[in-house]
């Protein structure tokens, strides 16, 4: 059973007031991600997906994304709302992270727009921002939501959350 539902605050919204499933939004904030001394994403043309108990998992079209940065990885996961995911490697400023991100590269049809966007865990990489404000990794090592101050939990992803 999760913990009770933080209260937002103005300007805040709760991860437990995002639906299930999971809803695709368009972000026009400006999102970046650093690696190895190189901004390896910058976009203004994101996506985020809501998903009750998850920070929001933000995709950057590869249009906006140093390609050259990434190696395909054999790791691959399945969602039961998008579909299949295959992850990439990083390799930048002479430091690789492995499976440093994700894609979809045929999604459900409610997600095709995120087709071929990359999505990036930022506990993998050295910075990950939304709107100018630098995130924090959600907990854990499977989801790659990004916590900014504008939301609050619990969040999924700790021990002990699986079953919420």
């Amino acid at each position: 059973m999760p913990p009770s539902r933080i209260q937002p605050g103005p300007g805040q919204e709760s991860v437990w007031d995002y639906p299930r499933p999971p809803r695709l939004e368009a972000v026009a904030e400006r999102l970046t991600v650093s690696f190895g001394g190189v901004f390896i994403a910058d976009t203004v043309n994101g996506y985020r997906v809501l998903e009750t108990s998850h920070p929001p998992v933000y995709y950057i079209p590869p249009g906006d994304i140093r390609m050259e940065a990434f190696r395909a990885s054999s790791r691959r996961s399945f969602c039961e709302f998008k579909g299949e995911a295959s992850y990439v490697s990083l390799e930048a400023g002479g430091r690789r992270a492995p499976d440093a991100g994700w894609l979809y590269a045929r999604p459900t049809p409610d997600f095709s727009p995120i087709a071929g966007n990359i999505a990036f865990y930022a506990s993998r990489v050295d910075a990950c921002t939304v709107g100018g404000e630098t995130v924090s990794a959600q907990e854990g090592t499977f989801y790659g939501g990004w916590v900014t101050s504008r939301i609050v939990g619990p969040f999924k992803g700790p021990p002990g959350t699986m079953g919420w």
